[in-house]
C-alpha cells in the first residue's frame, strides 16, 4: 500500500512540475523612452543605460517613434553554441 502512495505522490509531483518546462523561456521587459527604431532593432533609454533589442516578430505599433515611451517585453535566445575544453579535467 505504501508503494501506491509513494508512487502517487512520485507522479503527482510530476504532474505539478510539467507545466513549468512547458512554459518556455523566461519573459523579461524594460521600459522608457525609444532612442531609435529601425526594421531590425529597438533602442530604449533605461536610466542611465541604452538597451538595444532585435525586433524579430514582434508587432510594433504603426505610432511607436522616437521619444514614445513603450514597455518592452523580450527573451532571451541563444544564436549559438560552441563547445570549450575543458582544461580543468585534463590534470
Amino acid at each position: 500500500m505504501s508503494n501506491r502512495l509513494g508512487l502517487a505522490a512520485f507522479a503527482a509531483m510530476l504532474l505539478a512540475a510539467a507545466p513549468s518546462y512547458a512554459a518556455g523561456p523566461k519573459t523579461y521587459q524594460v521600459t522608457g523612452p525609444i532612442l531609435a527604431i529601425d526594421a531590425d532593432t529597438i533602442t530604449v533609454q533605461k536610466g542611465s543605460e541604452k538597451w538595444q533589442i532585435a525586433r524579430g516578430s514582434a508587432n510594433v505599433p504603426a505610432e511607436a517613434k522616437v521619444g514614445t515611451k513603450v514597455t518592452i517585453m523580450y527573451t532571451m535566445a541563444a544564436t549559438e553554441v560552441a563547445m570549450k575544453d575543458d582544461k580543468a579535467a585534463k590534470h
